[in-house]
């Protein structure tokens, strides 16, 4: 049991690096316009595309733009994949706790079988559960509202990054 315990004391690797002002500036400046984009489309179109889990979207995708977890396929799929399974196990299974916790497990272990894995669309079939959507769910705010995203994502880290984003589709 000490030798289990003492491994939450970790590894005594320090912490990673403190990104410079520029880097935290652009990442700020990225995620005010992605969700704004957003939400001003869901104002004028008078349609949800706001989902909870965007805005850890933003820190993966602005804050983050090169690992594989912040890649629009993984962003994209990531999101339909987690809904779609959230939205699935409330209609078979109904409002259940342990319906919730199984859905969520199943969208993990999709996300990782199709290697799409987006850790904030982890949240989606918890948000699913929470809300009880129809199925329209998965368009509106899922798949409409992170393309949007992914979109602003593809201009903005474009223009303000020398490096390329994405690094893969």
């Amino acid at each position: 049991m000490n030798e289990f315990l003492s491994k939450f004391s970790g590894d005594g690797v320090p912490l990673p690096p403190k990104p410079n002002n520029k880097a935290v500036a652009i990442a700020w400046l990225g995620g005010v316009l992605a969700i704004a984009t957003v939400a001003a489309l869901t104002d004028y179109m008078s349609a949800a595309l706001v989902l909870g889990s965007f805005g850890a979207s933003c820190v993966l995708v602005f804050g983050y733009p090169d690992v594989p977890f912040s890649q629009p396929r993984n962003v994209v799929f990531g999101h339909v994949i987690s809904s779609a399974t959230g939205l699935a196990f409330l209609s078979v299974f109904g409002p259940e706790w342990w319906a919730v916790a199984l859905a969520t497990g199943t969208a993990i272990a999709l996300m990782m079988y199709t290697r799409t894995v987006h850790p904030p669309a982890g949240s989606n079939p918890v948000i699913v559960f929470l809300s009880q959507p129809g199925w329209s769910f998965l368009l509106f705010p899922t798949l409409a509202g992170v393309l949007v995203l992914v979109l602003v994502a593809l201009v903005y880290n474009n223009a303000t990054r020398e490096a390329r984003y994405p690094k893969y589709w």
